[in-house]
């Protein structure tokens, strides 16, 4: 491209597709051109401007995905100040502690959430704005920043007499070293730590995306990942952004019902998704209908067999709206069983694989080129190295540098530390192999990883997977207890009254029953000694991976 700059990327954006549609909240009739939402932004540069916000000044950003969640942290990297996304699902402590900790002096939040947050615990906060509207719902003592706020629209008719034209976007001159946002990760381990990615980082991925026309100009995205994410950020908005796209932005809990309605309504040119949705699609809707007894036999005659599947994935690629070039799946990794579906009815989905300290990607492959069981090739950008013996058969540490990498973790030196080589690999704490064409293909998670008493290596997601796709299990999460492994088990209580199966002994009975055939499916150092059923769901980061460690050290009382 003829220009990298991240900054200047959204600045060519608004001019060159003014008229077009920009952003439209799903249910709501509120569509918004490039030209309105480029509008939008000066209005808040006008704001930033008046409080002599500075370079480098810290502004955060919480809420359900909505146009005016996008507009705010545009509008805060291209007046050159940094961004911090904070995840709507973390608790109003764990939101107190990362703007204080990120120095944050403005924040943009939903209303509901700011009613849950205490402004007292936010003592830096120079003011709070709501994503509604954008009024002014806190201000420290001695600001006028709400009195400002009240007059923009005059503000910007005298700033702009003959009105906002597109030759007067104009953003911030500043280079792609510098960071332009700090990413509080939620991952598996409970500790959260804010990744500092610069501009090169942001560009990398969005330049990726343009390069690869994963969308294009006047397409149709709808965007129902957590945009606080990496994932969701990177491809829904801001590679969306950046090309002209139309984002409708799904404010909702993505249930797959509402999904499904939204997908038919939107009709989107591209899929961005997390594992679980595809999965709840598959065990819902197509593993009932195959497992039938006439469909079984249809299944095992050749001829029949094309046809079924044929249809199948006509009927899948209508539900998912019809018109999609492609499913891109990230964030966890992607039922086995599933996936082998997916490819033996040549559904067009690809698998890549990534982590906020890459903002987010390390491989990806488009969906012809894809190879199963792989999570995608290697980007050309970036290097990887396997920490093993043998790279190509033995597992190992994967690690990776190049322009996606971050800066380091803000205020935390010895995290940053920690988690490069010393010859500046940065550890991405994922086991996995490499192959001569550089697919990556992951099997579990470092920190995991259980070694059994004759030194093998267990790879509980593995065996999560088998249990997962038999009768009424819900979700499993396998753990070792006193040398042996356990499963426990949160049931899918609505098919089991549907079965009349809801009385302890015959719950007891089928999980029994599970438990043998689990058994006959992984090695005999992968024994599962018993299943215990889990009464809820496991609580889960917005990537939908199991937050394990809350789970380790669980006792049997718990779950009795």
């Amino acid at each position: 491209m003829s220009n990298d700059n991240f900054i200047k990327l959204y600045e060519d954006s608004f001019k060159n597709n003014w008229e077009l549609p920009c952003y439209s909240d799903y249910g709501e009739n509120n569509t918004r051109t490039y030209g309105q939402v480029a509008e939008e932004i000066a209005k808040l540069h006008l704001i930033f401007k008046h409080c002599s916000l500075r370079r480098g000044d810290k502004i955060a950003l919480i809420g359900k995905n909505n146009s005016n969640w996008c507009i705010s942290y545009l509008a805060t990297v291209t007046y050159g100040a940094i961004i911090v996304p904070i995840l709507q699902d973390f608790k109003p402590n764990d939101v107190h502690h990362i703007v204080n900790h990120s120095e944050a002096t403005f924040l943009f939040v939903s209303d509901p959430i700011w009613d849950t947050l205490e402004q007292d615990e936010m003592e830096n906060l120079r003011a709070v704005f709501s994503l509604t509207n954008f009024r002014c719902l806190h201000q420290r003592d001695g600001e006028n920043i709400h009195q400002f706020v009240g007059t923009i629209d005059a503000v910007m008719k005298s700033t702009y007499p003959d009105g906002f034209k597109k030759e007067d976007v104009a953003y911030t001159e500043l280079t792609n070293d510098k960071v332009m946002e700090i990413n509080y990760t939620s991952g598996t381990t409970g500790f959260s730590k804010g990744v500092m990615l610069t501009g090169e980082n942001l560009a990398a991925n969005t330049i990726f995306g343009i390069e690869s026309k994963l969308l294009r100009r006047g397409e149709h995205d709808l965007a129902f990942l957590p945009m606080a994410h990496a994932y969701g950020c990177a491809f829904d908005f801001l590679v969306a952004t950046a090309v002209g796209t139309h984002i409708t932005l799904l404010g909702k809990t993505p249930a797959p019902k509402i999904l499904l309605k939204a997908f038919e309504e939107i009709k989107p040119d591209l899929i961005i998704t997390v594992p679980l949705v595809m999965e709840k699609i598959y065990k819902n809707a197509i593993l009932p209908l195959i497992n039938k007894r006439q469909m079984r036999y249809a299944l095992s005659i050749p001829i029949l067999n094309s046809q079924i599947y044929g249809q199948i994935k006509k009927k899948l690629i209508d539900a998912l709206g019809g018109r999609f070039r492609e499913v891109i799946v990230g964030g966890a990794a992607m039922n086995p069983e599933v996936a082998a579906f997916f490819t033996k009815i040549k559904f067009p989905y690809t698998i890549g694989y990534g982590m906020t300290e890459c903002a987010p990607l390390i491989s990806y492959s488009w969906w012809e080129d894809y190879k199963p069981g792989s999570a995608g090739k290697l980007l050309d950008f970036m290097e990887i190295r396997i920490d093993s013996e043998d790279p190509y058969k033995v597992p190992g540490e994967i690690q990776v540098r190049g322009k996606n990498v971050m800066k380091g973790y803000f205020k935390n030196e010895k995290a940053t530390k920690e988690a490069f080589t010393e010859d500046g690999w940065l550890k991405t704490g994922d086991l996995g192999t490499i192959d001569k064409q550089n697919n990556v293909f992951i099997r579990g998670r470092s920190k995991t990883m259980i070694l059994s008493s004759n030194g093998q290596n267990i790879f509980p997601e593995e065996i999560e997977a088998k249990l997962n796709n038999l009768p009424c299990v819900n979700e499993s999460l396998v753990i070792e207890r006193n040398k042996k492994l356990v499963a426990l088990v949160y049931p899918d209580f609505n098919t089991l009254d549907a079965m009349g199966l809801n009385t302890p002994e015959s719950i007891k009975s089928l999980m029994d029953e599970n438990l043998k055939t689990l058994n006959k499916l992984v090695g005999n150092y992968e024994q599962i000694s018993k299943i215990q059923l889990y009464p809820t769901g496991f609580e889960k980061t917005p990537k939908q991976s199991i937050k394990r460690f809350l789970y380790n050290s669980i006792t049997d009382d718990a779950v009795q």
